[in-house]
């Protein structure tokens, strides 16, 4: 396989230039991978993100090749704020990959969940667990306990890190979890129970050996929803996401070592770890984060105002959010690129915020399971409702149902190639589900599970989910959670869940719920209510049906499954 991303890689050549001048390859940590790019050298067998990229440019600054800007740049918004440069980055994650190891007994391969806000933790825990070889299972903190149970058991996770708010919700369901070993909370408080995160790393040895890890060992496990059955583990290889950005030049974040990105997406997602970690970190730029408790328009505007950020990245509800307000009352400090990910943009929208600040918003295309799919690079033509074109190292397609390749301007599912070379950042399979695994697959291609066209230019436009799956504000959810969660409430016999279309958020969760005849008198909206409740109390509370509507049958086939394509498409107005 490692021989075999040398043949890929010169089959397709990358383009050397950089912010439209010839890049200049002489000290930086990515030029010490040009001969691979250039196909003379051969992938290495060994990488490790924390001590190939992060601790070489930790060396870079030493040796002051590198701008005096942090590695890593937090506030809250409330006065407090944190500067890491690489080299403070490298001293204080040795710190916390002793604790790892020396207090929680953490071996290479064992399995982490971390369910943390947007501080500064979440990004040392991260590093921290590639020194020690652990594997990373991110989470939102939205998640409820009955999450968190299901995420404990699956995974066999023997260590958990979260806030004093989660602790509870972790305790009620510790007890069915026996792999479990070690709880540690990011606190200034105490918990029987449970070990102090910041006491503990704080009074360890920054002396630490970073773990020799292969390329293709595992790295980071993310949650993945489905439309039928509950959330999948998407395992990463070191490989897939920390050193594809090495190879395949990836423009689409347009960074060097003097820029600042700011990503405001969830840390359980993996946009958060490919635009706030991986990707800004190969070309030593300044991650940028605001906690962001809420997602407030003008705090946005605002920061974007006071702090010398660069790019921005985030769902398209944020730019819907952000042209909900008076525009001209703001001036961006350093801001002059844009990029939208995890559902198209509204078209208008990208007009408005072009119109009122002068900046354009790039849109890209990914999934959990491949990363970047496609994307609107700077530079390349911009066509309202296209999400660009293919990412490198990526062969990607319009396929019908026989995996035949369509012809431009066809509607078919979108594929990547992934036979005869399975791509570098592809991830490496669904855990213990090799079921669901050989079902991305058909003929020589990789599924995503999209509806798409591409014209001839090679753009990609996206259409729909082929499948039952809600992409709101950027989250994906699947529809048997929702339903999973209405049904145990005592008014519903039974429920279908699909997308809804919403002005804001793109699409929402709509429920149509049978009643039970016991509840036939109730008042409809107080039940609604009722039954949001339930939904917020039971999982995530961003899967809850924004919309309810009860109905006294659910549309099925012959032999009883749900039509749920037929309650979508009445929906958006297909019907």
């Amino acid at each position: 396989k490692l021989q075999s991303l040398k043949l890929l890689w010169t089959l397709k050549p990358p383009n050397r230039t950089f912010h439209g001048h010839p890049r200049l390859l002489s000290s930086d940590v990515y030029s010490q991978y040009e001969s691979i790019r250039q196909g003379t050298q051969e992938i290495p067998e060994y990488f490790n993100f924390a001590s190939d990229v992060l601790d070489k440019w930790s060396e870079i600054e030493k040796a002051g090749k590198r701008l005096s800007s942090p590695a890593l740049w937090w506030i809250n918004g409330e006065g407090e704020e944190v500067k890491w440069s690489f080299e403070e980055l490298g001293l204080l994650s040795r710190k916390v990959a002793n604790v790892l190891t020396k207090e929680c007994g953490l071996q290479k391969g064992d399995r982490l969940i971390l369910i943390l806000p947007r501080i500064p933790e979440w990004w040392l825990v991260k590093v921290a667990c590639m020194r020690a070889g652990v594997v990373i299972i991110p989470g939102t903190p939205q998640l409820s306990a009955k999450d968190i149970l299901y995420r404990l058991q699956l995974s066999k996770a023997t260590c958990i890190i979260t806030t004093d708010k989660l602790a509870p919700a972790v305790d009620a369901v510790a007890s069915q979890c026996p792999l479990l070993k070690t709880k540690l909370m990011v606190s200034k408080g105490s918990r029987e129970g449970w070990l102090n995160f910041t006491e503990l790393y704080q009074n360890q040895s920054a002396d630490h050996s970073c773990t020799k890890t292969r390329i293709q060992d595992p790295m980071i496990i993310f949650f993945t929803s489905g439309t039928t059955g509950s959330p999948k583990m998407a395992q990463h290889s070191q490989g897939s996401l920390g050193f594809r950005p090495l190879l395949s030049e990836r423009y689409w974040l347009d960074l060097t070592p003097s820029d600042t990105i700011w990503n405001t997406a969830d840390t359980g997602w993996i946009l958060t770890s490919v635009a706030s970690f991986y990707d800004p970190w190969v070309f030593g730029s300044c991650i940028f984060i605001h906690n962001l408790p809420q997602t407030d328009s003008a705090v946005i505007l605002n920061t974007l105002c006071r702090f010398p950020i660069d790019v921005l990245v985030g769902a398209p509800t944020l730019f819907r959010m952000l042209v909900q307000n008076d525009l001209s009352k703001y001036k961006f400090m350093n801001l002059r690129y844009c990029i939208s990910g995890g559902e198209p943009l509204n078209p208008e929208v990208m007009e408005h915020w072009k119109s009122h600040t002068g900046l354009d918003i790039h849109e890209v295309y990914g999934q959990t399971e491949m990363g970047v799919i496609c994307s609107v690079l700077k530079g390349m033509k911009i066509k309202p409702g296209s999400m660009g074109k293919a990412a490198p190292f990526y062969d990607v397609q319009i396929i019908d149902k026989n995996a035949n390749i369509l012809p431009p301007g066809q509607q078919g599912e979108i594929a990547i190639r992934s036979k005869p070379i399975r791509p570098l950042g592809f991830f490496s399979e669904y855990l213990d589900n090799p079921e669901k695994t050989a079902e991305t697959e058909r003929g020589d291609f990789y599924v995503t599970g999209d509806r798409g066209t591409m014209d001839e230019e090679g753009y990609f436009q996206f259409i729909g989910r082929d499948d039952d799956i809600i992409i709101s504000s950027g989250y994906r959810i699947g529809p048997f959670e929702v339903e999973s969660a209405l049904i145990e409430h005592p008014a519903v016999v039974e429920t279908a869940v699909v997308s809804s279309p919403d002005p804001l958020r793109g699409e929402v969760v709509k429920a149509f719920v049978v009643l039970s005849p016991t509840f036939s008198s109730t008042d409809l909206n107080s039940l609604i209510c009722d039954l949001q409740d339930h939904v917020k109390k039971t999982t995530a509370p961003y899967k809850y049906p924004r919309k309810v509507e009860f109905v006294k049958e659910l549309p099925k086939t012959i032999t009883g499954k749900i039509k749920r394509n037929e309650l979508r498409d009445k929906e958006w107005g297909r019907i």
